[in-house]
């Protein structure tokens, strides 16, 4: 188990740079396109690599989202009923349909990564490959599974993981 918090420590350590420079590098390239469309010069080629960048932002945010659970979340069921039971009996309902739907998931962003290939597909401008963009969606999707096995864990553990914090546990 410790193996796996050291590598989780580890992936975090190195996905939070990535999104600063990602997510400052896409603001940039916002501002000089449409600086460059007021001067009337549009740079050829930018929305190719701002489609890149903002694939692997989101889809990168959003397995920390997921690893820290800070994800959305409609949870109503503590609103319409006060029994530490039925709570516990939705978190259980919620977290295993919510792993079902990643894997099922993760075998269309497979299906989607393995046909970018077997198709070599690339962009019209610069010519990137359009499966480095689709993998964003397989990596995140693998990563939603292993938070998500966690958290289903947790739950049949009867463990109260929402009172920690998991981005503490890197810091």
């Amino acid at each position: 188990m410790q193996t796996l918090r050291t590598a989780d420590a580890l992936l975090v350590r190195i996905i939070h740079p990535i999104l600063i420079v990602v997510g400052l590098a896409v603001a940039l390239m916002l501002v000089v396109g449409i600086f460059t469309r007021v001067l009337g010069a549009p740079v050829f080629g930018l929305e190719e690599i701002m489609l890149l960048a903002v694939m692997w932002f989101y889809m990168l945010g959003a397995a920390l989202a997921s690893r820290e659970r800070s994800h959305l979340s409609a949870d109503f069921v503590r609103v319409i009923s006060k029994n530490p039971k039925v709570w516990r009996v939705a978190a259980l309902f919620s977290t295993a349909v919510s792993l079902g739907i990643a894997v099922l998931f993760s075998t269309w962003a497979w299906a989607l990564f393995s046909f970018g290939l077997e198709r070599g597909q690339s962009t019209p401008v610069f010519g990137i490959p359009w499966w480095i963009s689709q993998s964003s969606l397989f990596v995140a999707s693998v990563m939603f599974i292993v938070y998500l096995v966690r958290d289903l864990l947790h739950e049949i553990r009867g463990e109260d993981w929402q009172s920690g914090d998991p981005a503490a546990e890197v810091e």
